[in-house]
């Protein structure tokens, strides 16, 4: 036996499979996908196959080609693996075939209610199978390292439509009140970015490669939102090389999505809070595209080097920001990431492991270990490397890493050794030991400044009635400025701050969601009683981790914030994915400790 991930039963002695064909039916009155995932192999194999499987209800399984049955069985239940499936093949099998339905509770999926949707008159579904949650869709190899391609038909109630992870290959009636999709994705992935959803969407063309899918009453919204997107495939293609997956679509899903954003190829998930009304939100979908290379065409093999999927990707979208917006807008970027991780850093304090780049998982499931660690202290070695060598060669190193591993999953240890031959003496030069195997920062990190930053910076900080900028300058400030202003006020603020702020900035009422949550993170830290409802408002919408960790902790500071994020929590907690409800309920339980 080989187990080369700690979070997967996939064994590397064992065949491997090369593509899926699935045919599943959406049937949302019972919240289950339903019918068969065949697994099918590049030769003839036979013996034992495992494959990870949590809250699947197995049915049967048989040859393919011969309806044969194959005889299996599950193995015991592991809160964080699941359950093993092992397949016993005769000999000579080309495909397998497992007919299966997840379960209602399946953490890869939310099904979302006709009012939960922006358009609030036909249901949602979603998938986020990120990091190990695809084995509640199908039975897999759930492991980045075993790369397949698959193709689709997924069949949904009349009046639905169903998007992938794949390109769209036709649909068809299937039958009174039922219609079905086909899909292809012709390269290779890892399980994790598997990816659906079906609900009332429409699509609008933004370039001849890139389209934005949404619900009718948010599609137009989107597609002005995300305009200049080839726009930033250009850059990426500059720093990388081509796009090796034909089509760049993206979907804003309802607000319930934890994340910001989700790489899946040719079709990103992004979370409508992005939706600013000017574009000032867009470096999620430069981050989300960065992907595209750094994680989806050469990816981390396992969890424990997610920082390779993560901190290139931080690198690429700031060089992508500088190469856009100029040197000014990339430093204010780095900026906003010190804070994250900070903030990451102090939340694992207990666990100074977990702030390691090179991290050893076993036992930990990889949602508890999540946090902006792998983003930007990972971001921060590839600055390094890129100091240490010059920007002009690093850039031709990026480009020969992405040929070399086209469409496979490294690990760090296979990183270091394609940098160590192209550059000898790099690692050792920037400390990459410390990097990757120490916690926290090393003293000699990357800093980022420029005046702009340096002035905003200490205007926060020396903020009180007496020192604080007029009304006028701080209405002379771009989005960003601001929001890094407010991330360097002093917490709790005066209630006259409070009021003084909003009254000259109408804070509350912002629909960027960074300045808006960094507002009323603020005010909630200060017991300001005016913005509570729209915290209230905020927690019982949106489901995005980025923002509802901080709220309940902010709220945690005062008597009356506790009172009111208990009652919330309980109003939204059954329609908050069961990601960011594993986080809310971990804030409030502190509130006790």
């Amino acid at each position: 036996m080989t187990r080369i991930d700690p979070h997967s039963y996939f064994d590397d002695a064992q065949p491997r499979t090369g593509r899926w064909h699935l045919r599943l039916r959406v049937d949302f009155d019972r919240k289950v996908l339903e019918g068969e995932a065949t697994l099918i192999f590049p030769e003839p194999v036979e013996g034992p196959l495992d494959l990870d499987t949590k809250g699947l209800a197995i049915h049967r399984a048989h040859v393919t080609a011969n309806m044969t049955k194959v005889p299996f069985e599950l193995g015991p239940e592991d809160p964080i693996l699941g359950r093993r499936l092992r397949l016993n093949l005769p000999a000579g099998t080309l495909g397998v075939t497992v007919a299966y339905e997840t379960s209602p509770e399946a953490i890869g999926l939310q099904w979302l209610a006709p009012e939960q949707t922006e358009g609030k008159r036909k249901p949602f579904l979603f998938s986020q199978c990120q990091a190990i949650h695809a084995r509640t869709l199908m039975p897999c190899q759930d492991c980045a390292v075993a790369r397949v391609a698959y193709d689709a038909e997924i069949t949904v109630p009349a009046g639905l439509t169903a998007v992938m992870s794949a390109g769209p290959d036709g649909d068809h009636p299937a039958g009174s009140g039922w219609h079905t999709f086909r899909f292809k994705m012709p390269q290779p992935i890892p399980s994790y970015l598997l990816a659906l959803a079906v609900g009332e969407l429409e699509g609008r063309d933004v370039s001849p490669r890139v389209r934005v899918w949404a619900e009718p009453a948010t599609v137009e919204k989107a597609a002005w939102e995300f305009a200049e997107t080839e726009s930033f495939i250009q850059k990426a293609e500059g720093l990388f090389g081509p796009y090796d997956w034909d089509r760049y679509d993206m979907l804003v899903l309802p607000p319930s999505f934890p994340y910001g954003g989700m790489e899946n190829p040719r079709m990103t998930f992004l979370t409508p809070t992005l939706l600013a009304g000017d574009r000032s939100l867009v470096d999620v979908v430069a981050h989300e595209l960065a992907h595209s290379w750094t994680g989806n065409l050469v990816t981390n093999a396992t969890a424990e080097h997610f920082w390779l999927n993560e901190g290139f990707t931080v690198w690429a979208e700031r060089r992508i920001l500088r190469a856009l917006k100029g040197e000014e807008a990339a430093a204010l970027s780095w900026a906003l990431g010190q804070k994250s991780l900070d903030e990451s850093l102090d939340r694992f304090k207990d666990q100074p492991e977990l702030t390691k780049l090179r991290t050893h998982l076993e036992g930990v499931d990889p949602d508890d270990a999540f946090s902006s660690i792998p983003y930007e202290k990972g971001a921060r070695l590839v600055v390094s490397l890129e100091r240490a060598v010059g920007e002009a060669a690093f850039d031709g190193f990026i480009q020969a890493y992405m040929k070399h591993f086209r469409f496979q999953s490294i690990t760090t240890e296979q990183f270091c050794a394609f940098a160590e031959a192209q550059f000898p003496g790099v690692l050792a030069k920037v400390k990459a030991d410390a990097w990757l195997h120490e916690p926290g920062i090393p003293a000699d990190a990357p800093r980022f400044a420029s005046p702009k930053l340096e002035a905003l910076t200490a205007l926060g900080a020396g903020w009180d009635a007496a020192k604080r900028a007029s009304a006028e300058e701080l209405k002379a400030l771009t989005p960003t400025e601001l929001l890094i202003l407010l991330q360097n006020l002093p917490r709790p603020l005066p209630e006259p701050e409070c009021a003084w702020l909003e009254a000259q900035l109408g804070l509350t009422a912002r629909g960027n969601f960074e300045i808006l949550v960094e507002w009323l993170c603020i005010a909630a830290a200060s017991g300001f009683a005016p913005t509570f409802p729209r915290i209230r408002e905020v927690l019982a919408t949106v489901g995005r981790m980025k923002y509802v960790r901080p709220l309940y902790k902010a709220l945690g500071q005062t008597e009356a914030g506790r009172t009111l994020a208990r009652e919330v929590f309980a109003e939204a907690s059954p329609r908050y994915h069961a990601l960011t409800r594993r986080v809310a309920e971990g804030v409030l339980a502190a509130y006790s400790a």
